[in-house]
């Protein structure tokens, strides 16, 4: 937000220094990004007169001319077309610096004529686009004074920065509004205007959706459309805008004055009455930045007989636009719905004022007081006759009330402010107050949205008397820390397991674009968000596993050879608490050793991730079963499932090449995917480690070779096996696998057995091979390899 300082005493009577108004702005959190004093930058620049104008002996197109400068006549090479005798312009004397280039002007030889200064465009001077000729100033101007003063330049510029949550400040008349709550000037109250309509409005408005419910205009008939008065072109330029015609000016002004945008068209080329409506998909539309857009079925537009005329609250069309033949105008003001103005403007790309506005929310009530405003300054500047005002809707009421204890300051806030001072600021603030002692009702101004709660009271009271003024307490002692809950101390045991195996810690947006989420099983409607902080991040996730994908992409396009990457956090289901899901989510992709002298390079496989799965799930003391299948965003043969009983703790594999394709990935790529507060915690808390217990006698290891299906998974009858005796069983491996014909495969089994308290006979060991036998059978149905 840009506005100047004569621009703000128009609002604002106040005798309070630069300093004092910046300080000041800065505390009431609207922090001053920058102050531009142009008189400063162009103090050397003067005004000058040419005396002669002479052809150039070597160039056609230049001229020397002799120039007064007040104090001497310079000779000086010209090359603008405007250059002529009698002529006042802006003059840089050699040692001035040219603000466009920051080049310092020296004395020089143009064709081997000596040039002992510059005549300046308006462009060389940051002034304005015009590059063409130079600056022509006014006749009765005095040679010698210094341009900026003349021109009125001195005025100091201030840019500030507005949160998204004080759209009442993208006008200056609210930002006076702040000021002078803090005492440190007197507002001034805004002219009331009533205009009484000389006929009735020749168009009607309907309203046909509730993006828009409340719209005005009127019609003002004999208007003359030339530029907008100096006073008012200065005041536009001083903030960077291009005066187009007085028209146009007028509702620029009120967008900046009073955050109120506004809208005029051409009535001539109205056909037929306004409906303000939802456009259909497919609709197009001409806007006044020359472009054409191609509209969907979500945008609130105003539209005539002839189709979209207007993309509401946005941008103005080119068909009913304002130009200097213009006689009759329809002077349109209304309420827009701020997510409906966002959704159109960020869709479509169009970047505006009045959009900038509307979708942070503009005052509802400020309509007709807009209106009128405008209507009377279109009346002074460009005469004409107002009709009466057409309306369609009403305004809204978002106001809402609040109870309000003023000792609540103390608490939230650590510092007290005297109750006068309170009801004080509320009310300079725009609050209405009533009540008293600890009980007061404060109902919200209609230009504040998002006060809800009593603590949003306690913080604009803080914001107004100061930050700076709640004193520094520190703690008599530090306070306790709580400590870490079961769950949370397992979320950082993760981090630093998989950390340890080699993977890097990432942190990735909770949202993204569906065509991301589509691959993984979709979002349902109720995930979109409704306000994107991008219109590519509009819906949460729900895998990590894209985000993952991509930051691999982005690895490998820089070189990295091998890639891995785990993240902790949350996937959403649905909305409800249910549906969030805290996972260990993590890729490897590439080669898993990158190759010395001794080791081959291998590519990473569904084991890699299996492993990482395993670690975690010995973290948490836990032995799951594996089945062998997963989601469809694995190969289906190259992937699994971990689970306990029913439940399903994570899944591991190789990614699809599909994805691999959606992805533009190099693979091979393995991923793996736990679901942390699935994973159930120890009964008891204990940080006692059991006793190392070391049998001191020999452990036996016997060898088997059983005949399954091929679609028995070797887990089952590792287990099956170790199920004969637990106590003395103490490990089983798959040592071997061997494919047979008719669908069965040999697998040899190693089985370590290990007593505690006596050394195994050759008759013991021989009655637990049995059993073991025995178990496997039953459970796999093999049988022992012959």
């Amino acid at each position: 937000m840009r506005f100047t300082v004569s621009w703000l005493k128009e609002h604002l009577e106040t005798d309070a220094s630069l300093k004092a108004i910046t300080d000041k702005l800065t505390s009431l959190g609207l922090v001053v990004d920058k102050i531009e004093d142009k008189a400063e930058a162009l103090a050397a620049f003067t005004i000058c007169e040419i005396m002669e104008a002479n052809k150039h002996p070597s160039a056609d197109r230049l001229q020397v001319c002799r120039v007064n400068t007040g104090s001497e006549v310079l000779q000086i090479v010209c090359g603008a077309p405007n250059a002529r005798v009698g002529l006042k312009t802006v003059l840089a004397h050699p040692g001035d610096v040219i603000p466009s280039t920051k080049q310092v002007l020296k004395v020089g030889k143009v064709r081997d004529v000596e040039s002992f200064g510059m005549m300046c465009s308006a462009n060389e001077l940051l002034l304005g686009e015009e590059s063409d000729g130079i600056i022509e100033v006014e006749a009765e101007a005095p040679v010698g004074e210094s341009y900026a003063k003349w021109r009125g330049l001195d005025d100091i510029l201030i840019e500030i920065e507005v949160t998204p949550n004080r759209p009442d400040c993208l006008g200056v008349y609210g930002v006076a509004r702040d000021l002078a709550a803090t005492g440190l000037g007197a507002l001034k109250p805004l002219k009331t205007h009533k205009i009484k309509g000389a006929c009735p409005c020749p168009l009607k408005a309907t309203i046909k959706d509730q993006a828009c419910p409340h719209f005005m205009g009127r019609v003002i008939r004999g208007v003359k459309n030339g530029p907008s008065p100096e006073w008012l072109q200065k005041k536009l330029q001083a903030i960077g805008l291009r005066p187009i015609s007085a028209l146009v000016d007028i509702t620029n002004y009120f967008t900046y004055d009073r955050a109120r945008p506004l809208h005029v068209f051409d009535a001539d080329k109205i056909q037929g009455n306004l409906n303000v409506r939802l456009s259909q998909a497919g609709e197009t539309f001409q806007a006044l930045d020359e472009k054409e857009y191609t509209l969907s079925d979500d945008m609130i537009v105003i539209a005539d007989d002839s189709g979209v005329i207007s993309l509401a609250g946005v941008m103005g069309g080119a068909t009913t636009a304002c130009d200097e033949t213009t006689q009759n105008v329809f002077l349109e003001a209304a309420f827009f719905d701020p997510i409906s103005i966002a959704i159109a403007g960020r869709s479509l790309g169009i970047h505006s004022d009045s959009r900038f506005r509307f979708e942070r929310g503009v005052d509802p009530t400020s309509t007709l007081p807009g209106l009128e405003a405008a209507t009377q300054m279109i009346l002074d500047l460009c005469g004409g006759e107002a009709s009466e005002v057409v309306e369609a809707g009403q305004a809204s009421d978002f106001r809402t009330h609040i109870a309000f204890n003023p000792a609540r300051i103390e608490s939230l806030g650590g510092t007290t402010v005297p109750h006068e001072r309170v009801i004080s600021i509320l009310e300079g603030l725009g609050f209405e107050v009533k009540g008293t002692g600890k009980h007061l009702s404060v109902l919200t101004p209609s230009w504040r949205f998002g006060m809800d709660h009593e603590a949003d009271l306690v913080e604009e009271v803080l914001r107004v008397e100061g930050y700076d003024t709640i004193p520094a307490v520190p703690y008599a002692e530090r306070p306790q820390q709580k400590p870490l809950g079961a769950h949370q101390r397992r979320r950082f045991e993760i981090r630093d397991l998989l950390a340890n195996r080699g993977l890097t810690e990432v942190v990735t947006w909770s949202f993204m674009p569906q065509k991301d989420a589509e691959p993984f099983g979709g979002v349902p409607e109720s995930l979109v968000l409704m306000n994107p902080i991008s219109q590519d991040l509009d819906r949460m996730r729900p895998s990590i596993l894209p985000n993952l994908l991509k930051a691999v992409l982005s690895n490998q396009n820089r070189g990295a050879e091998s890639v891995a990457l785990f993240e902790v956090g949350p996937q959403y289901s649905d909305p409800t608490p249910q549906g969030q899901h805290m996972m260990a989510t993590g890729v490897r992709a590439g080669v898993f050793a990158k190759g010395g002298w001794n080791e081959k390079k291998r590519g990473m496989d569904l084991y890699d991730a299996k492993g990482d799965v395993l670690a975690v799930m010995e973290l948490a003391g836990l032995s799951p079963q594996v089945e062998a299948k997963a989601p469809n965003w694995y190969h289906p043969g190259r992937s699994g499932t971990m689970r306990l009983g029913p439940q399903v703790l994570g899944y591991f594999g190789e990614i699809h090449p599909r994805l691999l394709k959606v992805f533009d990935l190099k693979g091979p790529v393995v991923a793996f995917e736990v679901f942390v507060d699935r994973m159930p915690l120890p009964k008891r808390k204990t940080t006692a480690k059991p006793m190392l217990t070391l049998s001191p006698f020999q452990a036996v290891d016997r060898d088997f070779a059983f005949v399954v299906g091929a679609e028995v998974p070797a887990d089952t009858l590792m287990k099956a096996a170790k199920k004969a005796d637990p106590t003395l069983i103490e490990d089983c491996t798959i040592f071997d696998v061997f494919a047979l014909s008719d669908g069965q495969k040999s697998l040899g089994l190693r089985v370590r057995l290990q007593p505690k308290d006596h050394t195994l006979t050759e008759e013991k060991i021989q009655e637990i091979s049995e059993k073991i036998i025995v178990s496997v059978t039953q459970s796999t149905g093999g049988v022992l390899r012959g």
